[in-house]
């Protein structure tokens, strides 16, 4: 792993330390990047490249080096939990299976756009699993987790993170599942 002000190479981003650069991150993101267990690195994209493929396609950061952070909406006897999947690009979340029943849900989907950018205080297309609110489960994929290096939102569609996986899975909150990213097709 780089050291904390070593700028990584993913690519043709310019990656900057995020804790000299809170300016380019959404409010709880900059918020949160300082309490960070480890270094984190923000690169400024254009708003229309923050989805992934456009981010993929545009930058040159592979797919597998990307992870997408979902927000859930979770029901159980009229009660609604919001919790965060972070799986890498190349998978999707088991949103019906593994989610639903980790937190206990008799419905797991897709929270709304709307709601998901209210609940989170976050852009969509820049959603994050830092700086969400402290109540929500953040359900990290273990292959997530043991990435060296993933690129992920920053709370604003104008720049992404680049963070290690390790520091992710410490995250507040967080919990690392095995399978929780399933292939997409």
């Amino acid at each position: 792993m780089a050291a904390p002000d070593t700028a990584p190479q993913l690519g043709t981003l310019t990656w900057l330390p995020a804790h000299r650069h809170l300016d380019l991150l959404g409010e709880s993101v900059a918020t949160a990047v300082p309490t960070l267990a480890g270094p984190a690195w923000v690169a400024v994209i254009d708003d229309d490249a923050a989805d992934t493929a456009a981010f993929t396609d545009v930058y040159g950061v592979p797919a597998a080096a990307s992870a997408n952070s979902v927000v859930v909406a979770a029901r159980r006897a009229g009660e609604t939990t919001m919790a965060a999947c972070l799986v890498l690009a190349t998978t999707r979340a088991d949103v019906n299976g593994l989610v639903r029943r980790h937190l206990g849900a008799r419905k797991a989907s897709f929270a709304p756009q709307d709601v998901a950018v209210a609940e989170s205080g976050m852009a969509y297309g820049g959603i994050t699993p830092v700086g969400l609110p402290t109540s929500w489960p953040i359900l990290v994929d273990a292959a997530v987790a043991a990435s060296e290096l993933v690129v992920i939102g920053s709370g604003t569609r104008g720049s992404k993170l680049a963070v290690p996986g390790a520091v992710l899975a410490a995250l507040p909150g967080a919990e690392v599942l095995e399978g929780l990213g399933q292939p997409i097709g």
